[in-house]
């Protein structure tokens, strides 16, 4: 069997974990036009945000190592391409993490500066601000909406999970790239209410494969010796 149970109920602990981590990554008060004022005050949550996008990008990479070898039975190239674009995902999430950082520190010394130093610093931050969204929302979601297509691509040919299931994992993933795509155009904008609609279709189905992975595991079935690893 080239995939087993305890691998897939690890990989639906780590999907779980990846979403609750992606919730308390999120920092509201961004949204907010005296962001700046305000990031000082609620330092913790700001560094529980800096934590769990720590976490969570990590998990993503570690989801990516599990599932690596099971699709490389498929197909080296396409498991090679989607390993790549997961961990190219997982690094921007690295380092948008040291925008928001430097968020906190500059809300940290804007209590305290000049008047002639307030519009640098405003400056300063809503780079470091608009920064992030590109690092999380484009630089981290393209490739891994690729990488998740390429993935459900994969489970749907071997039949590792239910199909409809990986059907839904795939127009999940097109339509999540599509929102990215429109923000990258900037036609859309994270507090759209049509950019959380493209979204939502993969965030319940994230959670949908969890359950599947925990309570089934991936179907037994097994390659043909002739078909493991020859769609090189």
């Amino acid at each position: 069997m080239i995939a087993n149970r305890r691998t897939a109920f690890m990989i639906a602990l780590l999907l779980l974990f990846g979403l609750v981590f992606g919730i308390f990554s999120s920092v509201p008060a961004l949204e907010k036009s005296d962001y700046l004022e305000k990031l000082a005050g609620i330092e913790t949550q700001v560094l529980i945000a800096i934590f769990s996008q720590a976490a969570m990008a990590v998990v993503y990479v570690l989801i990516a190592v599990l599932f690596y070898p099971i699709l490389k039975n498929y197909s080296s190239k396409l498991a090679a391409g989607y390993f790549g674009f997961r961990i190219i995902g997982g690094g921007f999430l690295f380092v948008g993490i040291g925008s928001l950082l430097l968020l906190l520190w500059l809300s940290q010394s804007y209590g305290t500066a000049s008047q002639a130093d307030v519009a640098y610093f405003e400056t300063v931050a809503e780079l470091l601000r608009q920064g992030r969204d590109i690092l999380n929302h484009i630089g981290m979601i393209l490739p891994w909406s690729i990488g998740g297509l390429i993935l459900y691509y994969c489970l749907f040919k071997m039949k590792l999970i239910p199909q409809w299931l990986s059907i839904w994992g795939m127009v999940g993933s097109f339509f999540t790239l599509v929102a990215t795509i429109l923000l990258m155009l900037n036609m859309l904008t994270i507090t759209n209410p049509v950019y959380f609609i493209l979204n939502a279709p993969t965030a319940i189905f994230e959670l949908c494969f969890a359950i599947v992975l925990i309570v089934r595991g991936f179907n037994p079935i097994d390659l043909p010796p002739n078909e493991s690893g020859a769609r090189r």
